[in-house]
C-alpha cells in the first residue's frame, strides 16, 4: 500500500508535470500538447481554476515527487434539495507509480474532501474506451447511473 502521500493544491510550477501526466495515455496523446514551453492555454486555465473557490487542481507527491493529479469541482445545485455535488476530472497517476494503489488513495482522499465540503454525491465521466478505468471506478462503488453526452465546440 502506498505510503507518505502528500496531497496539495498544484502550483504554476507543477503545471508541466500535470500536463505531462494528462498526455501520457492513448487519449491524452490526441488532445494534449505537452511541449516546452507549454501552450498559453494551460496557464490561462490554471489561473482560472486557481481563482475559483469551487475548483481545486490537486497534485499527489510521494517522497517529493509528483506522482498523481486530479481536479475537483464543487457544484452548487438546486436539485437534491440544494445539495452540492463534486465532479472529479483529469485523474492521472504517473506511469512509474501505477499498480501500487495510488489511484485508490487519491479517490479516498477526494471522497473525504467532498464530504468535508458537504457534497451529497460525487460524479465523474470516463471515456467509453477506458474499460480499465470503468472497472476501477466500479470497484470504488461508483455506479453507471446516467448516459453522458458531450457537444464539442
Amino acid at each position: 500500500m502506498p505510503e507518505n502521500l502528500n496531497f496539495r493544491s498544484a502550483t504554476v510550477a507543477d503545471l508541466p508535470q500535470v500536463v505531462e501526466m494528462l498526455a501520457d495515455d492513448f487519449l491524452g496523446k490526441q488532445r494534449e500538447r505537452f511541449e516546452s514551453p507549454l501552450p498559453e492555454s494551460y496557464l490561462q486555465a490554471f489561473e482560472e481554476i486557481e481563482r475559483d473557490p469551487n475548483n481545486e487542481l490537486i497534485v499527489v507527491e510521494q517522497n517529493g515527487e509528483i506522482i498523481g493529479t486530479l481536479q475537483l469541482t464543487f457544484i452548487p445545485s438546486i436539485s437534491f434539495q440544494g445539495g452540492k455535488r463534486a465532479q472529479i476530472e483529469s485523474v492521472r497517476v504517473a506511469a512509474s507509480a501505477r499498480g501500487q494503489g495510488i489511484g485508490k488513495k487519491m479517490f479516498e482522499w477526494a471522497i473525504e474532501r467532498a464530504r468535508g465540503k458537504n457534497c451529497r454525491m460525487i460524479q465523474l465521466s470516463t471515456n467509453n474506451d477506458r474499460a480499465d478505468a470503468q472497472r476501477f471506478y466500479e470497484n470504488l462503488g461508483f455506479k453507471a447511473s446516467h448516459v453522458g453526452m458531450k457537444l464539442y465546440l
